[in-house]
């Protein structure tokens, strides 16, 4: 098989990338497998989903989460659904919710700077971790006191034949990459998503994986308060169309 190469991607992180892809498995951080009665329809505080815009979550209707509990969401979600809270960290991005004043009916988070601390109605983050909008829109969700959170579309590598195309619902459209260009290099990704996680023990963190043999970052496995579950285990669980 040709060898993959990922730009920006030093060679101890391609080392760590094809072992990890070497090693490939979720057992470590077991896909739950037992089915769980149907939750009612009740907007539950203790809930909250953070939304990554890998396309594992494209079979779910993110707007039939409304009811279930508070929805973080990144960048482009914000083109087909308002979530309650959005992150983008990218200043381009930014750009673009401000220039439709999308900022000025919602709840935006982003990183402060030069550009941003003159836009009215941000929330900017203090501290600035300089983390990407996922972990960071994980880490906002995780100070906001919930007792579960479901991630969803943090799916970390790439599509493709050999993975290593970008994966994202958004790719060809305005301040996203190419459907063929190659898939970002990961590993800062699942690093900043495991210290999120590990620093708010007491949370329980449920990510959403498109099958039993999806793709786990090794930094995330083995943390004690992170489990999987399968995409359609997951629309029983929230009786999902």
């Amino acid at each position: 098989m040709p060898k993959s190469h990922i730009p920006g991607e030093t060679k101890e992180q391609r080392k760590i990338r094809k072992r990890q892809e070497k090693n490939k498995t979720v057992s470590a951080t077991p896909i739950e497998k037992e089915y769980h009665p149907q939750i009612e329809i009740n907007r539950d505080e203790s809930v909250a989903f953070v939304l990554g815009n890998g396309t594992s979550r494209k079979p779910i209707d993110v707007k039939e989460l409304r009811p279930y509990g508070k929805i973080y969401g990144c960048n482009g979600l914000y083109r087909e659904f308002s979530p309650d809270h959005l992150i983008a960290v990218d200043t381009k991005m930014i750009k673009e919710i401000s220039g439709k004043s999308y900022q000025m009916n919602h709840q935006v988070w982003t990183n402060p700077n030069r550009y941003t601390r003159e836009v009215p109605r941000l929330n900017l983050f203090n501290p600035n971790l300089g983390w990407s909008s996922g972990p960071s829109a994980l880490m906002l969700a995780s100070t906001h006191v919930y007792k579960t959170i479901y991630i969803l579309g943090f799916d970390y590598e790439g599509i493709g034949l050999r993975k290593e195309l970008v994966n994202n619902v958004y790719a060809g459209t305005e301040n996203y990459k190419r459907e063929n260009e190659r898939a970002t290099y990961f590993g800062n990704w699942a690093r900043q998503t495991a210290t999120c996680i590990k620093k708010h023990n007491t949370i329980k963190y449920i990510r959403v994986v498109e099958d039993q043999n999806s793709f786990v970052p090794e930094t995330l496995s083995g943390l004690i308060n992170l489990t999987h579950i399968t995409v359609d285990l997951f629309k029983k669980r929230f009786n999902l169309l």
